[in-house]
Parts: C-alpha cells; structure tokens; sequence
C-alpha cells in the first residue's frame, strides 16, 4: 500500500516531528483553531433539544401529526449532514493548498450566518410550505460550513502542537465541541424554564439561534489575527502525488470514517438525540427533557482533555477502545435507568453524566488519530472527509433512525441499540493498523 507519510509517526500512539523544532502555540492560535467548534455545535445542540419546539413551527400542518413532524425535522437535521462531505472537499482542497487561515474565516462566516438566520425565519403558519425549506436550505449551508470547520480546526491544532502533545492539542476540538452543545442545550433549557410554554413556542425559540450571533464574531475575531501552522509553511504546499497515493488516501479515509463511527453515534445519541428521544418515548416535558440533559454534556466536557492527555502516553487506540467497549457494555443499562419510574432524578444524572464521559474517552484522542493518518498537503482534505462521512451516517441519520424505530416497533430501547452496535463496528477499525504512517 502506498505510504502516506512524511515524517515518522503511529496510527495510535504519539509521534515525534522528525527534524521538527520544539514550539509552543499561541493561546490564540488554540482559540482561534477551536472556537468555530464552539459555534457550530452550540447551535447542533439547540437544535437538537428544540427539535420538538421546531417540528411545530416549521414541519407540523394544521392538523399534522406530532411524531410526523419531528421525524421530518430530524430528516432535515440529516439532509444538513449529507452535504458535510461536500463541504469538507471544498474547504479542503482550499485550505489544503491556500492556507488554513482564509478558509476557517470563510467557513465561520457562513457557519455564523446561517445559524441566525434561522431565528428569523417565518414559521409555517406565516409562509406555509416555504418554511420547511427555507429552514432546510440553512441547515444545508450549515452542513458545508460544518464539513469544513473540523479538518481546518484540527489541522490548525495538531500543526501547532509541541512535539508529543498532538492528543492533548487535539482533544481541545472535541472539548470545544462539548462546549457548544453544554451551551446550547443549557441556552435552550434556561429559555424553556424561564419562559412560558406558549411564549417558548411563539417567539422564545428564536433566542437561543440570536445568540450566535456574537459568538460567531467572537470566533472571526480571534481567526483574523490567526498565523499560519507551522507545518504548513514547511509542507503543505509540496505536489500532490501520484495515484497511488491518491488511492491510499481513500481507504485511509474510509478507515477513519470506521474508527470514529462509535464517536459519532455515542456522542448524538447521548447529546443531541436524548432530549426529544426523552419527550417522545417516554412523555417527559421539554422542561425535564433539556434540563435531565445537561449532564451528559457536563460527563463529555469533563473527560475529553485528560483522555487527549492519556493519549499522548498510551496510545490513541486504548482510549478510543476503553470508550468504546463501554458503550457496549453500559448502553442499555442506561436506558432502562431512564425509563425507570422509581428511579430518582440524582440517579439519572449520574448515568447520563457518566454516559457522556465515556463518548468523551473517544471524542479526546479522536483529531489527533485522524490528523496522524494524514501528511500535510491532504490533511484538512483527509480527515475532514473521513469525519463528515462518519457523521453523515451515523450522526445525522441518528435522530431520524431512532424516532422511527421507536415509533414503528414500540421499543424503548432502541437508542442503546443503536449507540451499542456502532460502537462494537468500530472496535475492529481502531484495531487495524494501515501500513502507510503521517506525521
């Protein structure tokens, strides 16, 4: 198989920079690589904790079906990933052979954009028909901002990292990640708690979507005075190669989209899904639903940076493993906790928590393994494509195939089922080891 490296390393344990000068990265340069994350994931998490709320306004005719539209907006919510893909080979290729920096300016723009102008939009009962899709068309703008933010994010961290510290760096994209779905599912649920029923669904959604707004200009802030990665000024504008390695790069990427596949369906079913899963299966109201959430964010928050950290002195691949042989094994147990009435409500905090920082032992190590696999001049191109496939199956559809299935067969369970077998899927691609190495 045709080598992608270009300077020693492991797929799975961390390498050293041949040749490579100790450096260490500017706290802006971390915030700057990290933040579009924050951005683009507080709004993923207040449109997961509203998708009930929104299945209302935009999906749900007079008349309509409740279960009908929310399984309408979560194929929307799924459409938006489908063009991730896309959004990750053009941003890619622009950011693999322009620069890091102008690309993540341009993607946090329209990622910013997008995401409030979501809060202004007419509701059905204002545009009709037209509603649904204009949401969509935003949703669709945001899957090709999304595609790219990750590649270039990583690549700006991992390429700015010390020597041996790439998981650590790493980690800080998942953690930011954690971030933003803990604000927006906090924004939502402070909005739901502090507002009325009717006034949440009048006009009180559209808050937490505003709120983007200011936290984007924040992130185009901080990239407009971001340097160029070192790597990059080194490496990433040698000649492509040949088509050999044009070939290696496609199954390195499809390796990768399987090595995070238990990541990416853990991580929605615990984290985006829970909220409305908890109101349509089990009839909580949206009060308890996002409030009985946050602590899962809070688990996945805490554990990503000691699990990147851990990475750095073991091995990407063990953390990733403990991570996902625990989804197995603790999956179902979970629910049935959930759906236990005599259980109290500390003891479903405490499960969702610990759910949460187990998908967060995969979520830390996660960049860094992928950004490993690739050599400079493919890296953004690499792994973002291997990231957005990942999460267009297996996090865009979760919300989709878990309401359905749960509508069609009556079973609780389900979600646990789901998380469970991507994250046994997974289990054999982390094991794998290619035979072409990155730095």
């Amino acid at each position: 198989m045709k080598q992608l490296s270009e300077v020693p390393g492991d797929h799975g344990r961390p390498g050293s920079r041949a040749g490579a000068a100790p450096r260490v990265p500017t706290v802006r340069a971390v915030a700057a690589g990290s933040v579009g994350n924050l951005v683009e994931w507080y709004e993923f998490g207040v449109y997961g904790s509203l998708a009930t709320v929104l299945a209302e306004r935009f999906f749900t005719p007079a008349g309509g079906s409740a279960t009908e539209g929310l399984v309408r907006t979560y194929a929307s919510f799924a459409l938006a990933f489908f063009f991730r893909p896309l959004g990750a080979a053009l941003f890619g290729r622009l950011g693999d052979r322009l620069g890091r920096r102008p690309v993540l300016i341009a993607v946090i723009t329209l990622m910013t954009a997008a995401t409030t102008l979501i809060g202004v939009l007419p509701t059905y009962a204002t545009a009709g028909a037209l509603a649904p899709w204009l949401l969509t068309f935003l949703r669709i703008v945001q899957g090709l901002s999304a595609g790219g933010e990750f590649g270039g994010a990583v690549a700006v961290l991992t390429e700015h990292a010390p020597p041996g510290r790439r998981g650590l760096y790493g980690a800080w994209q998942s953690f930011t990640v954690a971030l933003g779905l803990l604000a927006g599912t906090s924004v939502a649920a402070g909005t739901a708690t502090v507002l009325t029923g009717a006034q949440l669904a009048g006009w009180g959604w559209r808050l937490p979507f505003l709120l983007s707004l200011p936290l984007g200009l924040l992130a185009l802030w901080l990239r407009t005075g971001l340097e160029e990665t070192p790597e990059f000024r080194e490496r990433g504008r040698a000649p492509a190669g040949a088509g050999g390695e044009a070939r290696a790069v496609v199954r390195t990427v499809l390796l990768g989209a399987g090595q995070i596949m238990g990541w990416a369906a853990a991580g929605y079913t615990f984290l985006v899904v829970l909220p409305s899963y908890l109101q349509a299966a089990l009839h909580a109201d949206v009060r308890q639903a996002l409030v009985a959430t946050v602590p899962a964010g809070i688990g996945f928050a805490a554990a990503i940076l000691p699990a990147g950290l851990l990475s750095d002195r073991i091995g990407r691949r063990p953390v990733m493993l403990a991570g996902a042989v625990l989804v197995v094994v603790m999956a179902v147990p979970v629910f049935d906790l959930l759906q236990d009435p005599g259980a109290s409500a500390a003891a479903r905090g405490a499960a969702v928590a610990a759910a949460g920082a187990v998908v967060g032992l995969m979520a830390g190590p996660g960049p860094a393994l992928l950004a490993e696999q690739f050599p400079v001049r493919v890296r953004w191109t690499g792994l973002g494509l291997a990231h957005s496939l990942s999460n267009a199956v297996f996090s865009g559809c979760a919300g989709l195939i878990i309401t359905e299935a749960v509508r069609r067969t009556g079973n609780p369970d389900v979600p646990a089922y789901y998380a469970a077998a991507a994250c046994a899927l997974s289990a054999p691609a982390l094991l794998w080891r290619p035979s072409g190495k990155a730095g």
